[in-house]
């Protein structure tokens, strides 16, 4: 029973990096349209998606007892700023010839993580963990220094979601019940600027049908891989579940390369090796710990 549970949760957790792997194929398809708009679809239509399955799983009353917390609500107030600016910015880099910058973030993602971690939660790590985090730093200055070229990409894209999930660690909400509060606080803003919109594809009735329907279909992008996703983190370890991480950014790479011609420069080139190492040092540590804490618990 577990082992079905545990290839079940499998293979949820690889469609979900999937389908967030392959994002920029959706938003490529966009081209026409502007990230700002982009991104107000994105939060009208995944809002009233949540409506209709909250109200399927019967979570109102997760909702109205979450009502009742200010200081939880504050949290996701800040964390709805957070991710909406990461929506915005991946949206940018994807139509703007930016994906291989957008996976790089995505790679920086778990180290950065680390020192959130230490910093804002006093989490001790070990020395290789460390040294991951700071090849990956390395990576980042020589592209500064030799290159002359910011990757503020990657750099924004990295500190949003690592500072998301930061957020998102606080608030003991179920994924449906804060992703809903979250597209509330972002529903008027995003409301207003369509209504004030003075753009070629602001006007829904003078779109083509085919336009029209990739622009609801942003409520599924967004919802489809979280409920995906929240069903594999329910059946699969949290180790287990890190190594299907790296998938999307590794498509997204691809896509960008083989695709859409972005070209893998040396400064890239030496970035993406430096936190690729970064990351294999990571994860080999990460499974000789949990190795040895599986030997002690046997002795015991």
């Amino acid at each position: 029973m577990e082992q079905d549970q545990s290839a079940r949760g499998a293979l949820l957790a690889l469609c979900a990096y999937l389908l967030w792997g392959l994002a920029p194929v959706y938003f490529k398809q966009l081209l026409a349209v502007p990230a700002p708009e982009i991104l107000a679809h994105r939060v009208v239509w995944s809002c009233l998606l949540l409506l209709g399955l909250i109200t399927a799983l019967g979570y109102w009353t997760r909702v109205r007892a979450l009502l009742r917390r200010p200081k939880l609500l504050l949290l996701l107030l800040v964390s709805s700023l957070v991710i909406g600016t990461n929506w915005l910015v991946f949206i940018w880099a994807v139509n703007n010839n930016h994906i291989l910058d957008a996976s790089l973030g995505y790679y920086i993602n778990p180290l950065l993580n680390i020192v959130l971690g230490m910093v804002f939660l006093k989490e001790r790590y070990r020395p290789l963990q460390w040294l991951a985090v700071g090849l990956a730093a390395l990576g980042v200055l020589i592209q500064i220094l030799v290159f002359g070229s910011l990757p503020w990409v990657a750099l924004v894209l990295a500190l949003s979601f690592g500072t998301y999930g930061l957020i998102r660690k606080q608030v003991p909400v179920d994924p449906f019940t804060g992703l809903l509060l979250e597209t509330s606080v972002l529903l008027i803003p995003a409301l207003l600027w369509l209504w004030g919109l003075d753009s070629a594809t602001g006007d829904l009735s003078a779109n083509p049908a085919s336009l029209n329907l990739l622009l609801l279909a942003a409520g599924l992008v967004t919802t489809v891989p979280l409920l995906l996703f929240a069903g594999a983190a329910s059946r699969l370890r949290l180790s287990t579940l890190g190594f299907f991480q790296y998938l999307a950014p590794s498509l997204a790479l691809l896509l960008g390369v083989l695709v859409y011609g972005e070209a893998f420069t040396t400064d890239k080139a030496m970035t993406f090796a430096l936190i690729w190492t970064a990351l294999v040092i990571y994860s080999l540590d990460g499974m000789r710990q949990r190795r040895r804490v599986k030997l002690v618990r046997e002795e015991v």
